[in-house]
């Protein structure tokens, strides 16, 4: 179980902001769900009922706060779920009988290890028989550290692979999220017992039984919803497990290197990421020269291959120059400029900032036309410009960058950069002529109207932007956006739209879309305040409760905002 912490001392209030609202909320239900809550030794345990029967553990210890684990699904990702909000209450309420209940605890413990310590062997043997009879998970651990004794090397793999077997989870063909965790627990077992092989000295096995544990879970891992990240974590732990034998094994530093290209180009799995430098040690110098040599063979066969070049650029990075990591990347140039750009920030870190620069340029020369217009590029090149003191080269970016994609970014852009030149007062009539051809060809839309109308409103050009809605196909936001900006001075013009905004919102329930009502009327209010028709505003309110008056959330909201 992931374990989550909160303070010392906590109440229901701090339950509540750890778990959220709706976690906090859904606990409450939960309360008399709790049983046979016990204190062993600073541990609170507990069931609580819910789909299923579910295992709780809080943590009163006073040196590392309050720390809640549940074996939920939601729970195993690490979240204080609604199980845990539900023991909270059960623990405070009985806060007085902490201390007795720890003392208790403390001597059953020391009272059950004096027994077992004055057990006869054959006793002790007898309950170890009994619980590895009802314990599977106990019994597999213990096989395999029986069978490791013995130097049973069959045994051992039979009983590691056993665990990596995801097929007793898989019910419908797969192991389902809520199945996850349970495997992940079960495949962390063998890691377990792969470090224990390399501890006791027998690091060749381990290293050997790694690799085709790490194959193993990869053929596995395409049938596992790991949206938890349970079974990622145990292969992290596996790759850790195989360097470390690694490490200890010294194994033959061709054949590793050979092995590691194998795993980092066969592209089959999406688990294992490791970093081929972690291996420096293992590897030693002819190691990483072979490695070097087949990351290289491969590139060339294949320079777009997304595995190809991660490894030639780590090696690179690594042990290359800088004219060699840029060959890597200049192999396979992105239409998106990236590649570019990713060249320029090396050379300028390299300390060549004319070659940065020309890189970049050449970048947007070559930039594909549905990613001009706000790029990370054209950002770089207009930075450069700026500290350079060259105005116009930048505002010439940004004026075509607009032209390519005429949006209130690119605008801000353009603007921007064209004050910088001294050009935005002749540079602005052509920009927000091109913004009128795109809204005089352009129909309604639902998910913006003209660019022409939020680029006058970003301008402050209120008048000019009230009037193109008018006349244009404004959207419900930008009427709003506008009505809010112009009620103060115009509160005549700005009254009918939020009336008008109000009409459809009346059809539709929810709290957000009664929210939105409450905001409108508020406004409204204003508008009719500045108009001295206070009157008008209550009674169009009072019209309005009666028609809406089922709507129970809504008539609570308009409460509180005294409308």
């Amino acid at each position: 179980m992931v374990r989550v912490k909160i303070s010392v001392g906590f109440d229901e209030d701090e339950l509540r902001d750890l778990a959220g609202p709706r976690s906090f909320e859904r606990g409450q239900g939960y309360r008399d769900a709790v049983r046979s809550l016990e204190v062993a030794d600073g541990w609170f345990s507990a069931r609580v009922q819910g789909t299923e029967t579910y295992e709780v553990e809080i943590s009163a210890d006073g040196a590392d706060g309050l720390s809640g684990a549940c074996d939920c699904p939601y729970g195993q990702e690490g979240n204080f779920c609604k199980h845990c909000v539900a023991v909270g209450p059960a623990i405070l309420s009985r806060a007085q009988d902490v201390p007795h209940q720890r003392s208790a605890a403390s001597s059953r413990t020391e009272g059950l290890e004096r027994w077992l310590v004055s057990l006869p062997r054959e006793e002790l043997l007898a309950l170890v028989r009994e619980q590895v009879e009802r314990d599977h998970e106990l019994r597999r651990r213990l096989e395999l550290r029986a069978a490791s004794a013995r130097r049973d090397d069959p045994t051992v793999r039979e009983r590691v692979f056993a665990l990596l077997d995801p097929v007793p989870f898989a019910r419908y063909g797969c192991v389902e999220y809520a199945d996850a965790h349970a495997y992940g627990r079960q495949a962390s077992e063998a890691v377990a017992a792969l470090r224990t092989l390399t501890a006791d000295g027998r690091a060749a096995l381990a290293v050997t039984l790694a690799r085709e544990a790490m194959a193993a879970l990869c053929r596995a891992y395409e049938d596992i919803d790991d949206s938890s990240g349970s079974v990622g974590s145990v292969a992290e732990e596996l790759a850790e497990a195989h360097l470390e034998a690694c490490r200890a094994a010294c194994p033959d530093p061709l054949e590793t290197a050979e092995w590691l290209a194998r795993h980092l180009l066969g592209g089959d799995c999406d688990v294992f990421d490791p970093d081929p430098f972690d291996y420096r040690e293992v590897l030693g110098t002819d190691g990483l020269a072979r490695l070097r040599q087949l990351a290289t063979e491969a590139w060339r066969r294949k320079p777009s291959g997304w595995a190809e070049k991660y490894l030639m650029e780590r090696l690179v990075k690594a042990a290359g120059t800088v004219d060699e990591l840029i060959a890597v990347y200049a192999a396979d140039l992105s239409p998106t400029g990236e590649t570019h750009l990713t060249i320029a920030h090396e050379l300028e870190a390299a300390g060549r900032p004319d070659e940065a620069l020309e890189w970049a340029e050449r970048g947007l020369r070559e930039l594909a036309e549905p990613h001009r217009g706000g790029s990370d590029l054209e950002d770089f090149l207009c930075e450069r410009y700026a500290v350079a003191g060259q105005p116009a080269r930048a505002a010439e970016v940004r004026r075509n960058g607009f032209r390519a994609r005429r949006s209130l970014a690119t605008y801000r852009l353009l603007r921007e950069c064209a004050r910088a030149e001294g050009s935005w007062e002749r540079e602005r009539p052509v920009a927000l002529g091109l913004l009128r051809e795109d809204a005089d060809r352009s129909r309604p839309s639902w998910y913006g109207g003209p660019v022409l109308i939020d680029a006058l409103i970003d301008d402050g050009d209120l008048a000019t932007a009230w009037q193109t809605a008018t006349e244009g196909q404004a959207t419900p936001h930008q009427w709003l956006t506008l009505a809010d900006l112009v009620r103060k001075d115009r509160p005549a013009d700005a009254l009918p739209v939020y009336l008008r905004l109000i009409d459809p919102l009346k059809k539709i329930t929810g709290d957000a879309n009664y929210q939105q009502i409450a905001r409108l009327l508020l406004g409204a209010r204003e508008c009719h305040q500045k108009l001295g028709t206070a009157q008008e505003f209550a009674d169009y309110v009072t019209a309005l409760r009666a028609e809406q008056k089922r709507k129970r959330n809504l008539m609570k909201l308009l409460d509180q905002n005294g409308l």
